[in-house]
């Protein structure tokens, strides 16, 4: 079979093999997939790159979430051949391979009306949004929603999440263009970070009360200048780190303005407490089924482009996700 691997870390472009290997087998408790679609996601430009907190020993495929259909399954693995799912493969063995192994009991049925490429990007991303506002902020109706890079995977997803849970959502993003795609997600407000300040817009548009939940996937500036805008009782989560240094957090700040400074590493909760992973999964493929999310794609690359797919993601020139097509 195909699999991109990377015999050494460094920019996607310049790291990933396209080769061809031995096909997997599955194991006692697994399933093995035929990829149908394959997502790209920032944390495969980091494994890449060697700066993600996981690093699988050379050589190894990146991507973390794929659909498909079960082909082969291991020992006490109860899952039918020919399941459509959603699954992420086990790191050496990532998604970006025309087959690939996982966990069965992680293995997410795909309702049969969802393509192939809105399952393989309903997972991580949308997963990571849902915990955010549910699980971490609690988030109600009515209140104010401020989103960073609210055209990226996370940020696209959060924006769409929060106008079906009734939220009043604001939204930056890096460009023009991305500003206009915000708007058209649902977002009420959008701002260009990079020429407006959004501590003062957002201050403006809730009449100096703040963002009630705050939702960063970037760190470092933007959280800094996030509490300057977060209202008395919001919840910032903390996603992740894209913008590549790690905030320092004042702790008399958070307390003059009782404020709360959440974390959220959704593969804990894989972990931890698989069940809510999987009710999570099926209230997401409801809220598609009923037309209130539809995954923004960038992209849909045939498999010998999956680099350059990287690439791009890398040098911040996508919105929404990218998928890979076997």
């Amino acid at each position: 079979m195909r699999a991109w691997r990377v015999h050494e870390l460094g920019e996607p472009r310049d790291v990933l093999r396209l080769e061809e290997v031995a096909a997997p087998l599955p194991g006692p408790g697994e399933v093995r997939v035929e990829v149908r679609a394959a997502a790209l996601n920032f944390p495969d430009v980091l494994l890449c790159q060697g700066r993600y907190q996981i690093r699988p020993p050379l050589p190894f495929t990146p991507g973390i979430e794929v659909t498909g259909r079960v082909d082969a399954v291991g020992q006490g693995a109860e899952v039918p051949l020919g399941t459509r799912v959603v699954v992420m493969p086990a790191l050496p063995g990532g998604g970006l391979a025309e087959l690939v192994v996982a966990p069965a009991a992680e293995a997410l049925a795909v309702p049969d009306a969802m393509p192939d490429q809105t399952a393989a990007v309903l997972l991580v991303t949308y997963q990571t949004a849902h915990f955010a506002l549910h699980r971490r902020a609690a988030i109600r109706p009515g209140e104010t929603l401020l989103v960073h890079a609210g055209a990226g995977g996370v940020g696209s997803a959060t924006i769409q999440l929060g106008v079906a849970a009734g939220a009043r959502v604001l939204a930056t993003a890096g460009s023009p263009e991305k500003v206009r795609i915000c708007l058209d997600l649902g977002a009420e407000l959008a701002v260009n970070y990079r020429t407006d300040d959004f501590v003062e817009v957002v201050r403006e548009a809730t009449a100096g009360r703040g963002a009630d939940v705050v939702v960063d996937p970037v760190g470092g500036d933007v959280l800094d200048r996030s509490r300057r805008c977060v209202g008395f009782e919001g919840r910032i989560v903390v996603v992740g780190f894209a913008g590549g240094r790690i905030a320092d957090l004042p702790s008399n700040h958070v307390l003059l303005k009782n404020y709360s400074v959440v974390g959220l590493h959704w593969g804990r909760y894989r972990e931890v407490a698989p069940e809510l992973v999987r009710e999570t999964h099926e209230e997401l493929t409801r809220l598609h089924a009923e037309g209130r999310i539809e995954p923004l794609l960038f992209a849909e690359l045939p498999f010998q482009e999956a680099a350059a797919g990287l690439h791009a993601i890398a040098e911040r020139r996508t919105w929404g996700k990218v998928v890979v097509l076997p």
